[in-house]
Protein backbone atom coordinates (compact mmCIF):
# COMPACT_ATOMS: atom_id res chain seq x y z
CA UNK A 1 0.00 0.00 0.00
CA UNK A 2 1.21 3.34 -0.87
CA UNK A 3 0.22 6.59 -1.50
CA UNK A 4 -2.95 7.98 -0.63
CA UNK A 5 -6.78 7.87 -0.67
CA UNK A 6 -9.82 10.11 0.38
CA UNK A 7 -12.60 8.74 1.87
CA UNK A 8 -15.33 11.21 1.06
CA UNK A 9 -18.72 11.96 2.69
CA UNK A 10 -22.05 13.71 1.06
CA UNK A 11 -21.71 16.09 4.18
CA UNK A 12 -18.48 17.16 3.49
CA UNK A 13 -16.79 15.30 5.53
CA UNK A 14 -13.26 14.04 4.11
CA UNK A 15 -10.96 11.12 5.98
CA UNK A 16 -7.59 10.64 4.69
CA UNK A 17 -6.04 7.31 4.43
CA UNK A 18 -4.17 4.78 2.53
CA UNK A 19 -5.29 2.98 -0.83
CA UNK A 20 -6.13 -0.71 -0.36
CA UNK A 21 -7.47 -2.84 -2.98
CA UNK A 22 -7.79 -1.65 -6.11
CA UNK A 23 -7.16 2.08 -7.04
CA UNK A 24 -9.69 4.15 -8.61
CA UNK A 25 -12.65 5.63 -6.81
CA UNK A 26 -16.23 4.02 -6.27
CA UNK A 27 -19.46 5.59 -4.88
CA UNK A 28 -21.75 4.03 -2.64
CA UNK A 29 -24.22 4.17 0.91
CA UNK A 30 -21.74 4.10 4.10
CA UNK A 31 -22.30 1.94 6.26
CA UNK A 32 -20.63 0.17 9.45
CA UNK A 33 -20.56 -3.74 10.63
CA UNK A 34 -20.15 -3.79 14.34
CA UNK A 35 -18.71 -7.54 13.47
CA UNK A 36 -15.50 -8.63 15.26
CA UNK A 37 -14.89 -11.45 13.11
CA UNK A 38 -16.80 -13.14 9.69
CA UNK A 39 -15.33 -10.59 7.62
CA UNK A 40 -15.20 -12.55 4.33
CA UNK A 41 -18.63 -13.70 5.07
CA UNK A 42 -19.58 -9.74 4.72
CA UNK A 43 -17.35 -8.90 1.77
CA UNK A 44 -19.51 -11.71 -0.11
CA UNK A 45 -23.61 -10.57 1.57
CA UNK A 46 -25.38 -9.40 -1.69
CA UNK A 47 -26.90 -7.36 0.70
CA UNK A 48 -24.13 -5.06 0.63
CA UNK A 49 -24.46 -4.53 -2.98
CA UNK A 50 -23.80 -0.55 -3.71
CA UNK A 51 -22.83 0.51 0.08
CA UNK A 52 -19.39 1.34 1.45
CA UNK A 53 -18.56 -1.32 4.35
CA UNK A 54 -16.80 0.52 7.60
CA UNK A 55 -15.34 -2.07 10.30
CA UNK A 56 -15.46 -1.38 13.43
CA UNK A 57 -13.31 -4.07 14.34
CA UNK A 58 -9.57 -2.31 13.77
CA UNK A 59 -7.54 -5.39 12.67
CA UNK A 60 -9.11 -6.88 9.16
CA UNK A 61 -7.51 -9.45 6.96
CA UNK A 62 -5.10 -11.57 9.65
CA UNK A 63 -7.20 -14.70 8.37
CA UNK A 64 -7.12 -14.26 4.73
CA UNK A 65 -9.82 -15.75 2.59
CA UNK A 66 -10.39 -19.25 1.23
CA UNK A 67 -12.96 -21.02 -0.72
CA UNK A 68 -15.32 -22.41 1.76
CA UNK A 69 -16.68 -19.19 3.86
CA UNK A 70 -17.75 -16.93 1.10
CA UNK A 71 -21.44 -16.61 0.56
CA UNK A 72 -22.02 -15.96 -3.05
CA UNK A 73 -20.07 -16.27 -5.91
CA UNK A 74 -18.26 -12.92 -5.86
CA UNK A 75 -17.81 -9.68 -3.51
CA UNK A 76 -20.74 -7.49 -3.77
CA UNK A 77 -19.90 -4.21 -1.49
CA UNK A 78 -19.31 -1.04 -3.12
CA UNK A 79 -15.76 -0.48 -0.88
CA UNK A 80 -14.38 -1.26 2.17
CA UNK A 81 -12.83 0.27 4.67
CA UNK A 82 -10.88 -0.62 7.65
CA UNK A 83 -8.28 1.21 10.41
CA UNK A 84 -5.40 -1.89 9.95
CA UNK A 85 -5.37 -4.30 7.60
CA UNK A 86 -3.03 -7.63 8.80
CA UNK A 87 0.39 -7.14 6.94
CA UNK A 88 0.22 -11.28 6.59
CA UNK A 89 -2.00 -13.85 6.58
CA UNK A 90 -1.95 -16.77 9.44
CA UNK A 91 -4.55 -19.54 8.97
CA UNK A 92 -4.18 -22.74 7.36
CA UNK A 93 -7.66 -22.53 5.58
CA UNK A 94 -6.28 -19.61 3.85
CA UNK A 95 -6.42 -19.84 -0.09
CA UNK A 96 -5.02 -15.99 -0.59
CA UNK A 97 -5.23 -12.50 0.88
CA UNK A 98 -7.74 -10.10 1.58
CA UNK A 99 -6.12 -7.67 -0.31
CA UNK A 100 -5.07 -10.35 -3.25
CA UNK A 101 -9.23 -10.99 -3.16
CA UNK A 102 -10.08 -7.25 -3.45
CA UNK A 103 -8.05 -6.63 -6.05
CA UNK A 104 -9.29 -9.88 -7.93
CA UNK A 105 -12.68 -8.35 -7.62
CA UNK A 106 -11.81 -4.84 -8.32
CA UNK A 107 -12.78 -3.63 -5.02
CA UNK A 108 -11.93 0.29 -3.89
CA UNK A 109 -11.22 0.42 -0.42
CA UNK A 110 -9.58 2.58 2.09
CA UNK A 111 -7.14 1.75 5.70
CA UNK A 112 -4.94 3.40 7.89
CA UNK A 113 -8.20 6.10 8.67
CA UNK A 114 -10.00 6.60 12.75
CA UNK A 115 -12.47 3.90 11.94
CA UNK A 116 -14.16 4.85 15.48
CA UNK A 117 -13.82 8.48 14.72
CA UNK A 118 -16.07 7.26 11.41
CA UNK A 119 -18.78 5.53 13.10
CA UNK A 120 -18.87 7.89 15.91
CA UNK A 121 -19.77 10.37 12.73
CA UNK A 122 -22.39 7.81 11.18
CA UNK A 123 -24.02 7.60 14.60
CA UNK A 124 -24.91 11.08 14.94
CA UNK A 125 -25.49 12.32 11.45
CA UNK A 126 -26.73 9.07 9.78
CA UNK A 127 -25.73 6.87 7.50
CA UNK A 128 -25.44 8.75 3.86
CA UNK A 129 -24.11 8.15 0.55
CA UNK A 130 -19.93 8.57 0.26
CA UNK A 131 -16.69 8.11 -2.02
CA UNK A 132 -13.26 6.21 -1.73
CA UNK A 133 -11.01 7.93 -4.09
CA UNK A 134 -7.19 7.09 -4.59
CA UNK A 135 -4.69 6.63 -7.60
CA UNK A 136 -5.54 9.06 -10.70
CA UNK A 137 -9.35 9.60 -9.42
CA UNK A 138 -7.97 12.36 -7.26
CA UNK A 139 -6.59 14.03 -10.12
CA UNK A 140 -8.59 16.23 -12.83
CA UNK A 141 -7.79 15.66 -16.42
CA UNK A 142 -5.23 17.83 -16.33
CA UNK A 143 -3.48 15.62 -13.38
CA UNK A 144 -3.70 18.26 -10.59
CA UNK A 145 -5.23 17.32 -7.29
CA UNK A 146 -8.50 17.43 -6.99
CA UNK A 147 -10.10 19.87 -4.61
CA UNK A 148 -11.76 18.18 -1.86
CA UNK A 149 -15.23 20.26 -2.98
CA UNK A 150 -15.25 18.18 -6.15
CA UNK A 151 -14.95 15.19 -4.64
CA UNK A 152 -18.14 16.29 -2.70
CA UNK A 153 -20.30 16.94 -5.21
CA UNK A 154 -19.22 13.82 -7.18
CA UNK A 155 -20.72 12.00 -3.89
CA UNK A 156 -23.98 14.22 -4.11
CA UNK A 157 -24.08 13.04 -7.47
CA UNK A 158 -24.37 9.70 -7.12
CA UNK A 159 -27.52 7.32 -6.57
CA UNK A 160 -29.07 7.32 -3.41
CA UNK A 161 -30.25 3.65 -1.63
CA UNK A 162 -33.88 5.30 -0.71
CA UNK A 163 -35.67 3.99 -3.87
CA UNK A 164 -33.20 1.74 -4.99
CA UNK A 165 -34.36 -1.91 -6.57
CA UNK A 166 -31.33 -3.61 -6.13
CA UNK A 167 -32.62 -7.56 -6.50
CA UNK A 168 -32.58 -8.05 -9.51
CA UNK A 169 -28.46 -6.99 -9.54
CA UNK A 170 -28.33 -9.81 -7.19
CA UNK A 171 -30.44 -12.76 -7.93
CA UNK A 172 -28.90 -16.18 -9.23
CA UNK A 173 -30.05 -16.24 -13.53
CA UNK A 174 -30.93 -19.64 -13.61
CA UNK A 175 -32.36 -22.03 -11.06
CA UNK A 176 -30.48 -24.01 -8.84
CA UNK A 177 -31.20 -27.38 -6.44
CA UNK A 178 -29.13 -27.91 -3.47
CA UNK A 179 -30.13 -31.74 -2.45
CA UNK A 180 -31.15 -32.77 1.45
CA UNK A 181 -28.65 -33.77 3.90
CA UNK A 182 -29.86 -37.15 4.41
CA UNK A 183 -33.59 -38.41 4.25
CA UNK A 184 -35.96 -35.90 2.31
CA UNK A 185 -38.34 -34.07 4.28
CA UNK A 186 -39.87 -31.13 2.17
CA UNK A 187 -39.49 -29.56 -0.94
CA UNK A 188 -38.65 -25.70 -0.67
CA UNK A 189 -38.83 -23.04 -2.71
CA UNK A 190 -36.29 -20.54 -2.05
CA UNK A 191 -36.78 -17.20 -3.67
CA UNK A 192 -33.64 -15.40 -3.89
CA UNK A 193 -33.59 -11.90 -3.51
CA UNK A 194 -29.83 -11.82 -2.53
CA UNK A 195 -29.60 -14.93 -0.75
CA UNK A 196 -27.06 -16.23 1.40
CA UNK A 197 -25.31 -19.92 0.61
CA UNK A 198 -25.61 -21.10 4.42
CA UNK A 199 -29.45 -20.47 4.38
CA UNK A 200 -30.01 -23.60 2.07
CA UNK A 201 -27.72 -25.20 3.76
CA UNK A 202 -29.75 -24.56 6.60
CA UNK A 203 -32.79 -25.91 5.53
CA UNK A 204 -30.92 -28.41 3.48
CA UNK A 205 -29.81 -29.90 6.63
CA UNK A 206 -33.14 -30.54 7.83
CA UNK A 207 -34.42 -32.55 5.54
CA UNK A 208 -35.24 -30.23 2.78
CA UNK A 209 -34.74 -29.64 -0.86
CA UNK A 210 -34.37 -26.88 -2.07
CA UNK A 211 -34.88 -24.74 -5.14
CA UNK A 212 -33.43 -21.74 -5.42
CA UNK A 213 -35.30 -19.20 -8.45
CA UNK A 214 -34.14 -15.88 -9.87
CA UNK A 215 -36.53 -13.10 -7.84
CA UNK A 216 -38.55 -12.88 -11.23
CA UNK A 217 -40.06 -16.51 -11.25
CA UNK A 218 -43.53 -16.40 -11.93
CA UNK A 219 -46.03 -18.45 -8.81
CA UNK A 220 -46.88 -20.42 -11.87
CA UNK A 221 -43.36 -22.09 -12.06
CA UNK A 222 -43.22 -21.75 -8.22
CA UNK A 223 -45.94 -24.04 -8.02
CA UNK A 224 -44.79 -26.59 -10.58
CA UNK A 225 -42.29 -27.68 -8.71
CA UNK A 226 -44.41 -28.70 -6.12
CA UNK A 227 -43.22 -26.84 -2.76
CA UNK A 228 -43.91 -27.46 0.73
CA UNK A 229 -43.28 -24.24 1.53
CA UNK A 230 -41.58 -20.40 -0.20
CA UNK A 231 -38.89 -19.01 1.48
CA UNK A 232 -37.73 -15.37 0.54
CA UNK A 233 -34.29 -14.39 1.29
CA UNK A 234 -32.11 -12.00 2.28
CA UNK A 235 -31.33 -8.80 0.31
CA UNK A 236 -30.24 -5.32 -0.81
CA UNK A 237 -32.38 -1.92 -1.90
CA UNK A 238 -35.41 -0.57 -0.71
CA UNK A 239 -38.35 -2.51 -0.12
CA UNK A 240 -40.44 0.34 -0.93
CA UNK A 241 -39.21 -0.11 -4.41
CA UNK A 242 -40.06 -3.73 -4.95
CA UNK A 243 -43.18 -5.18 -6.89
CA UNK A 244 -42.04 -8.41 -8.67
CA UNK A 245 -41.13 -9.56 -5.01
CA UNK A 246 -44.22 -8.51 -3.35
CA UNK A 247 -47.15 -9.57 -5.98
CA UNK A 248 -45.38 -13.43 -5.72
CA UNK A 249 -45.75 -13.34 -1.97
CA UNK A 250 -49.13 -12.57 -1.99
CA UNK A 251 -50.26 -15.24 -4.81
CA UNK A 252 -47.82 -17.85 -2.16
CA UNK A 253 -50.02 -16.54 0.43
CA UNK A 254 -53.38 -16.62 -1.69
CA UNK A 255 -52.28 -20.62 -2.35
CA UNK A 256 -52.10 -21.20 1.31
CA UNK A 257 -48.38 -22.36 1.18
CA UNK A 258 -46.18 -21.91 4.49
CA UNK A 259 -43.99 -18.56 4.15
CA UNK A 260 -40.89 -17.98 6.10
CA UNK A 261 -39.13 -14.93 5.33
CA UNK A 262 -35.76 -13.47 6.79
CA UNK A 263 -34.27 -9.52 6.55
CA UNK A 264 -35.42 -8.33 3.03
CA UNK A 265 -38.01 -11.42 3.35
CA UNK A 266 -39.47 -9.74 6.00
CA UNK A 267 -40.24 -6.62 4.45
CA UNK A 268 -41.52 -8.42 1.18
CA UNK A 269 -43.58 -10.15 3.68
CA UNK A 270 -45.26 -6.80 5.63
CA UNK A 271 -45.44 -4.76 2.05
CA UNK A 272 -47.46 -7.82 0.64
CA UNK A 273 -49.66 -7.61 3.97
CA UNK A 274 -50.20 -3.77 3.25
CA UNK A 275 -47.99 -2.51 5.71
CA UNK A 276 -45.13 0.02 5.31
CA UNK A 277 -41.25 -0.08 5.19
CA UNK A 278 -38.99 2.86 6.42
CA UNK A 279 -35.35 3.34 6.62
CA UNK A 280 -33.37 3.81 9.60
CA UNK A 281 -31.37 6.71 10.47
CA UNK A 282 -27.99 4.26 10.58
CA UNK A 283 -29.56 0.50 10.23
CA UNK A 284 -27.94 -2.88 12.07
CA UNK A 285 -25.31 -4.70 10.91
CA UNK A 286 -23.05 -6.90 12.97
CA UNK A 287 -23.24 -9.88 14.87
CA UNK A 288 -24.79 -8.66 18.18
CA UNK A 289 -27.53 -7.27 17.86
CA UNK A 290 -29.83 -8.12 21.29
CA UNK A 291 -33.45 -9.46 19.91
CA UNK A 292 -36.24 -9.82 22.44
CA UNK A 293 -39.02 -12.74 21.28
CA UNK A 294 -42.38 -11.32 22.96
CA UNK A 295 -43.85 -14.53 23.50
CA UNK A 296 -41.14 -16.51 25.39
CA UNK A 297 -39.37 -13.00 27.02
CA UNK A 298 -36.13 -14.55 25.87
CA UNK A 299 -33.21 -12.50 24.71
CA UNK A 300 -31.00 -13.72 21.34
CA UNK A 301 -27.91 -12.31 20.22
CA UNK A 302 -28.47 -11.98 16.79
CA UNK A 303 -26.82 -11.46 13.13
CA UNK A 304 -28.67 -8.46 11.16
CA UNK A 305 -27.55 -6.76 7.81
CA UNK A 306 -30.37 -4.35 7.19
CA UNK A 307 -31.09 -0.76 6.87
CA UNK A 308 -34.97 -0.84 6.64
CA UNK A 309 -37.96 -1.68 8.72
CA UNK A 310 -41.37 -2.99 8.82
CA UNK A 311 -43.91 -0.51 9.66
CA UNK A 312 -46.28 -2.63 12.26
CA UNK A 313 -47.32 -1.70 15.26
CA UNK A 314 -46.43 -3.63 18.71
CA UNK A 315 -48.84 -5.16 20.76
CA UNK A 316 -51.92 -6.68 20.03
CA UNK A 317 -52.19 -8.24 16.64
CA UNK A 318 -53.94 -6.10 13.63
CA UNK A 319 -55.78 -6.46 11.11
CA UNK A 320 -53.19 -6.72 7.77
CA UNK A 321 -53.95 -3.72 5.80
CA UNK A 322 -54.14 -5.08 2.14
CA UNK A 323 -57.23 -5.50 0.28
CA UNK A 324 -59.24 -4.91 3.11
CA UNK A 325 -57.89 -7.82 5.28
CA UNK A 326 -57.93 -10.27 3.62
CA UNK A 327 -54.71 -11.81 5.16
CA UNK A 328 -56.12 -11.87 8.48
CA UNK A 329 -54.64 -10.62 11.72
CA UNK A 330 -50.70 -9.95 12.07
CA UNK A 331 -48.54 -9.63 15.26
CA UNK A 332 -45.20 -8.68 16.43
CA UNK A 333 -42.86 -11.49 17.27
CA UNK A 334 -39.57 -9.74 17.74
CA UNK A 335 -38.09 -6.65 18.70
CA UNK A 336 -34.70 -4.62 18.53
CA UNK A 337 -33.83 -3.56 22.33
CA UNK A 338 -31.41 -1.32 21.22
CA UNK A 339 -34.53 0.86 18.96
CA UNK A 340 -37.22 -1.07 19.56
CA UNK A 341 -37.57 -1.61 15.88
CA UNK A 342 -39.66 -4.59 14.44
CA UNK A 343 -37.82 -7.83 14.29
CA UNK A 344 -40.14 -10.24 13.67
CA UNK A 345 -44.35 -10.87 12.47
CA UNK A 346 -46.16 -13.67 11.64
CA UNK A 347 -49.66 -14.22 10.14
CA UNK A 348 -52.41 -15.86 12.84
CA UNK A 349 -54.96 -16.96 10.01
CA UNK A 350 -52.11 -17.88 7.31
CA UNK A 351 -49.10 -20.21 7.75
CA UNK A 352 -46.39 -17.13 7.26
CA UNK A 353 -44.04 -15.49 9.24
CA UNK A 354 -40.47 -13.48 8.81
CA UNK A 355 -37.69 -12.18 11.05
CA UNK A 356 -35.57 -9.27 10.45
CA UNK A 357 -32.10 -10.87 11.43
CA UNK A 358 -30.18 -13.44 10.13
CA UNK A 359 -30.50 -16.96 11.86
CA UNK A 360 -28.31 -18.68 9.57
CA UNK A 361 -25.34 -16.60 10.93
CA UNK A 362 -22.23 -17.37 9.10
CA UNK A 363 -20.02 -15.74 10.57
CA UNK A 364 -22.53 -15.07 13.95
CA UNK A 365 -24.24 -16.19 16.53
CA UNK A 366 -26.63 -19.38 16.68
CA UNK A 367 -29.80 -18.09 18.91
CA UNK A 368 -32.19 -18.21 16.18
CA UNK A 369 -31.28 -21.08 14.31
CA UNK A 370 -34.71 -22.68 15.58
CA UNK A 371 -36.59 -20.53 12.88
CA UNK A 372 -35.47 -22.91 10.73
CA UNK A 373 -36.84 -26.09 12.60
CA UNK A 374 -40.29 -23.63 12.99
CA UNK A 375 -40.53 -23.43 9.08
CA UNK A 376 -39.97 -27.41 9.00
CA UNK A 377 -42.76 -27.64 11.71
CA UNK A 378 -44.87 -25.21 9.48
CA UNK A 379 -44.67 -27.38 6.56
CA UNK A 380 -45.65 -31.15 8.23
CA UNK A 381 -48.87 -30.02 8.78
CA UNK A 382 -49.46 -28.49 5.41
CA UNK A 383 -47.86 -30.78 3.64
CA UNK A 384 -51.59 -33.52 4.80
CA UNK A 385 -53.31 -31.12 2.66
CA UNK A 386 -53.48 -30.67 -1.45
CA UNK A 387 -54.31 -26.77 -2.29
CA UNK A 388 -55.20 -26.41 -5.59
CA UNK A 389 -52.53 -24.48 -7.08
CA UNK A 390 -50.47 -27.94 -6.06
Amino acid sequence: MNGSALLVLEDGKVYEGEPWGKLGQTMGEIVFNTGMTGYQETLTDPSYRRQIVVMTAPHIGNTGVNDEDPESRRIWVAGFVARDPSRRTSSWRATGSLDEDLVKWGIVGICGVDTRAIVRHLRQAGVMRAGIFSGTALQDQSGRTMPHEDLVEQVRQSAPMVGADLAGEVTIEAPETIKPIGAKRATVVAVDLGIKAMTPHRLAERGAEVHVVPRDTPFQVVADLKPDGVFFSNGPGDPAAATIEVELARAVLDAGLPLFGICYGNQILGRALGFGTYKLRFGHRGLNQPVKDLATGKVEITSHNHGFAVDVPVGSPVLAPHDGGRYGRVEVTHIDLNDGVVEGIRCLDRPAFAVQYHPEAAAGTHDASYLFDRFMDMIAPAQQSTPASR
